[in-house]
């Protein structure tokens, strides 16, 4: 790969080299419409002239409020080509959390998906004095500060060709390429800065390791204001030729994927666990000799993964068991053609790791975070360990300090937090060393595993301290159980709020015997109860006694973004859950 200083240079290089091959397609009705590396360029170069007609200055910020879609990645690279730092905004994000981040990174152009997130933006505008415009993606307007997408390519031709090459070639390595907003589980995110250096060495060292090409296909779904979602889906392609494909909806995956059949498949934790769940319900409809027969490839599955693990040859009847069973299951899956099944983000649960493998289908874990472009460590089918996350990029530093947590140096590290010197300063040192704030070890083989996080750590009032995401992990492979979170600080005793899941439900219901239909239902019935305090003891049963889960309660409802409980990666905001659900978590203590 040859060296860039900038993000602009790399996509300049795949445009010429691959200018007739996909680089994005999207759905128009029922057919997919696609878009080439040079029709990708020439609007990229568009976009960046209009922002430049319309007086934007190297170093302002833009914002991108927008589900993914062609025109995210084309604003995105249009911002940086005009020399300004883009921003994603999460499309659920509410008018205050957008207004903050707006503000925050002095973004001087919004670009809005639709009517619906262009009314936020102009109930904000009042409260943006820097705002000078607002791009409208699909459809006009009539507010004088809105301008349609074409209004903006035809704005692009008042600035020169020239002018625009002298300013994105202006562009160096070691500046500010992008802001990523950490959602963060308690007050306001931190804008992370990310250089040219950070992306383009990140996608240096992984391209390789995943051997992405030119041709291959890769889906987008996850939110492109994160970090990972951008080093899969939008950063990766434009170092290898691959193309993106952007699903209808996260409702639609299932189908997309049967479609696009990606190379390359990244979801976290909550997706892969839905996978199960259709596939353990689809599962559960087939004439008892089927179901034989995939209890038996399981367990040759199983058997296979692990042996593959520690370079021992696999079952002599795997190879059949992947016959018959396992190649049906990734084809209907849409994951044949699939080199890595990877997660972040978020912890997964032994119980789906587990569930994939004996599949035939290793789910590949990264560990990272935003501050370090995406990913620190990495797996791959012929290097991981079930239930660890990774081994460090080549030309990273990865070390455990004293206190357990997690330390990390390499060029892939952000310089620090815009306009937060004094969060910059708490998080990465003097010596170039980024404090994860999580809690791990590193085995004699290399491989990390994560523990928990340092903050989050329970102190009981006995002075034990508790890691609850192990035990969190531990109960939602529960059959039926959605989320849990451990409670118990400062507490003489451990309890958990337990949630269900409401598509694994219907069919554990079933087998155990209880009538409830329904979340709410589910929540009183005693038959459930009874089945959910068999299950937690068989958890404790595996825990230090200081551990255990003494009391807990089955809320009647799910966690969501949309009701606070989780971040819109997934992750659980602890101080609202507390919050939220107090009265509930007083019971557990009269």
């Amino acid at each position: 790969m040859p060296p860039f200083k900038s993000v602009i240079q790399a996509l300049d290089a795949t445009a010429a080299d691959h200018g007739s091959l996909p680089a994005m397609r999207h759905k128009t009705g029922e057919n997919w419409e696609t878009i080439t590396w040079r029709e990708y360029h020439e609007q990229v170069c568009g976009v960046a002239r209009g922002l430049m007609t319309l007086g934007v200055e190297t170093g302002n910020g833009t914002v991108i409020v927008a589900n993914n879609c062609p025109k995210w990645f084309i604003s995105h690279f249009g911002s940086i080509g005009a020399g300004a730092v883009p921003v994603g905004i999460y499309t659920n994000n509410t008018p205050d959390q957008s207004h903050f981040i707006a503000e925050h990174c002095e973004a001087v152009v919004a670009f809005v998906e639709n009517l619906h997130f262009l009314e936020m933006l102009l109930e904000l505008r009042p409260r943006l004095p820097q705002l000078k415009a607002i791009v409208l993606m699909e459809g006009v307007h009539d507010d004088e500060s809105v301008c349609s997408w074409p209004e903006l390519l035809e704005m692009g031709r008042r600035t020169s060709e020239e002018a625009y090459r002298e300013r994105s070639g202006s562009l160096q390595l070691d500046e500010v390429c992008e802001l990523i907003y950490t959602s963060g589980t308690t007050g306001n995110p931190k804008g992370v800065m990310l250089t040219h250096r950070n992306i383009i060495w990140t996608a240096q060292q992984v391209i390789p390791v995943w051997q992405l090409q030119p041709g291959d296909d890769l889906i987008s779904y996850l939110p492109l204001s994160h970090i990972a979602e951008q080093v899969v889906t939008l950063y990766n392609p434009v170092f290898s030729g691959a193309c993106t494909w952007f699903a209808e909806s996260l409702e639609k995956l299932g189908q997309n994927l049967r479609e696009v059949r990606p190379h390359i498949f990244f979801a976290v934790p909550r997706v892969w666990e839905k996978i199960q769940a259709v596939v353990e319900a689809a599962g559960a409809q087939n004439p008892p000799i089927k179901r034989k027969l995939a209890r038996w490839a399981r367990r040759q599955g199983l058997a296979g993964g692990y042996a593959e693990q520690k370079g021992l040859s696999e079952p002599l009847l795997y190879g059949l068991a992947d016959r018959l069973v396992f190649a049906k299951v990734r084809d209907r899956l849409g994951l044949d053609r699939c080199r890595g099944a990877l997660t972040a983000a978020a912890p997964i649960s032994l119980h789906t790791l587990e569930f994939f493998l004996s599949l035939g289908i290793p789910i590949m874990e990264v560990y990272g975070m935003s501050e370090n472009t995406g990913p620190t460590t990495l797996s791959t089918r012929d290097r991981y360990r079930t239930g660890k996350a990774g081994w460090p990029i080549q030309g990273t530093d990865l070390k455990i300090a004293e206190d357990g947590e997690i330390w990390m140096r390499g060029p892939h590290i952000s310089p620090g937090y815009f306009k937060n010197p004094e969060a910059t300063r708490e998080t990465f040192d003097e010596d170039g060393w980024l404090h994860s704030g999580d809690i791990g070890e590193i085995d004699e083989d290399g491989f990390l595993s994560i523990t928990d996080r340092k903050k989050e750590l329970i102190i009981t009032s006995g002075g034990k301290n508790v890691a609850p995401q192990s035990i969190e992990k531990e109960l939602r492979s529960i059959p039926a159980v959605g989320q849990a979170v451990v409670l118990g600080d400062r507490r003489n005793y451990l309890t958990a709020l337990l949630t269900l899941d409401p598509q694994l439900l219907p069919r554990e219901a079933e087998r155990i015997g209880s009538p409830a239909k329904g979340l709410e239902a589910a929540a009183q019935c005693p038959v459930l109860r009874r089945h959910l305090e068999e299950s937690v003891d068989t958890v404790n049963s595996g825990l230090a006694r200081f551990e255990t889960i003494k009391r807990f309660v089955v809320l009647p409802v799910e966690f969501t973004v949309e009701g606070g409980e989780l971040t819109p990666t997934m992750k659980l905001k602890r101080r609202v859950v507390n919050e939220k659900y107090v009265a509930e978590i007083e019971s557990l203590y009269l």
